[in-house]
């Protein structure tokens, strides 16, 4: 098993920064947007989003809530192991908000369909946009497609793209693996 750094910890930076930026650019205050962090991985991202856009850029309280996707994935019952569903926490009103769903990797598009099926149980959003840190734009089996993207990543079918978290995993790194 191989594995290559595609983005060290200053890059990650990097690219966190460019994509609050973006999300400035688009929705300027955030009086009508909320960030939903996809669970399990997704949280990372969208927990570190909104404190620099809160503490760098000074955009006053984001709403964040965490989404998780468990049971409403078309593949729930194909596995032999127990699942364990994460936690969903959502503690304000969807209803016409935009709401940005944030997810560690995009790689088939099946994650973001179950979120697309799990979002409506809190009420209808207005839009519905994806931010993702790597988008594996090879290997969609859906027709999703990242509104914001950190960095697209031409893996095929053998490699694996691993995020690793400060919070979580003791440093901020992104690898492709190959087996």
């Amino acid at each position: 098993m191989s594995q290559k750094v595609l983005l060290n910890s200053k890059e990650v930076t990097i690219i966190l920064h460019r994509l609050a930026c973006q999300l400035i650019e688009k929705h300027l205050d955030f009086s009508e947007t909320i960030l939903v962090g996809i669970q399990p991985r997704g949280v990372f991202l969208a927990e570190r989003l909104k404190q620099i856009l809160e503490n760098e850029y000074m955009v006053p309280e984001i709403s964040l809530g965490y989404l998780d996707i468990t049971f409403f994935r078309d593949d729930f019952r194909r596995t032999d192991k127990p699942l364990e569903a994460n936690k969903t926490q959502i503690n304000f009103i969807v209803e016409d908000k935009k709401v940005i769903f944030i997810d560690d990797v995009l790689f088939t598009g099946r994650s973001i369909r179950s979120a697309l099926t799990a979002i409506q149980s809190f009420g209808r959003p207005s839009e519905i946009e994806l931010l993702v840190l790597i988008d594996r734009r090879f290997s969609r089996h859906l027709p999703i497609q990242p509104d914001y993207r950190g960095r697209q990543v031409d893996a095929i079918n053998g490699e694996k793209v691993i995020v690793s978290w400060k919070e979580n995993d003791g440093e901020d790194v992104v690898h492709l693996v190959t087996n």
